[in-house]
């Protein structure tokens, strides 16, 4: 790609992720991003099908890294042996957290084109689709315990769904409120103790 369609490129990636910020993916105006990027409509359709091709290319890359980082650490869980797994349940998911709002960080505008601006586009689900995974997944590290011989009581999945929707959501509230990453570091930590000692206390055992 030539020099002067990178610029023209980034100035039209740069104007629409101003606009989506603004005004979330619905409201904002392809007639504005055009405009503010100084270029025609015919050139922007040279880079982009449509508005939602351009809200993809600007979040697609880390809201993929974000889940697939996600689904290999359950996946990594998962594939330790049974008797290792309650030992490792507080690490495991610990680790991802902490790395997960640093990346966030690290691409801050992006996840809050995710978490905030992108109803009417493929990633107004991105939350729930993890909440989804995390749900699955804590019914089959239940069930292993079981099979441990732990009595582990039943968990209606409204509740269940509830709880980790409310980690989740109470996770990413750092961004949605423009908190600094140190705050974020913070509250995750706090957020991390609490969800691990409400876990031991539902299901009868130390995740410590």
């Amino acid at each position: 790609m030539k020099t002067d369609e990178i610029s023209t490129l980034q100035n039209i990636l740069d104007a629409g992720r101003i606009e989506f910020l603004e005004k979330g993916f619905r409201a904002a105006s392809l007639r504005n991003i055009v405009k503010n990027a100084g270029v025609t409509t015919g050139a922007f359709y040279g880079y982009f099908s449509n508005k939602e091709a351009l809200f993809a290319a600007l979040v697609e890359k880390h809201a993929a890294e974000a889940m697939g980082k996600f689904v290999q650490t359950q996946d990594s869980f998962v594939a330790l042996p049974k008797e290792e797994q309650p030992r490792h349940m507080g690490s495991t998911a610990g680790d991802y957290i902490h790395w997960l709002v640093d990346y966030a960080y690290d691409h801050f505008d992006a996840f809050k084109l995710i978490l905030c601006c992108s109803e009417g586009t493929a990633y107004e689900d991105f939350v729930h689709s993890m909440v989804e995974i995390e749900v699955e997944g804590t019914y089959q590290f239940m069930d292993v315990m079981r099979e441990l011989g732990n009595e582990v009581p039943e968990i209606d999945p409204q509740l269940m769904h509830m709880i980790c929707s409310g980690m989740f959501n109470g996770m990413f509230e750092s961004i949605i409120h423009g908190m600094s990453r140190e705050q974020a570091r913070q509250h995750v930590c706090k957020l991390k103790e609490f969800y691990q000692a409400g876990w031991s206390k539902l299901m009868g055992m130390d995740f410590g």
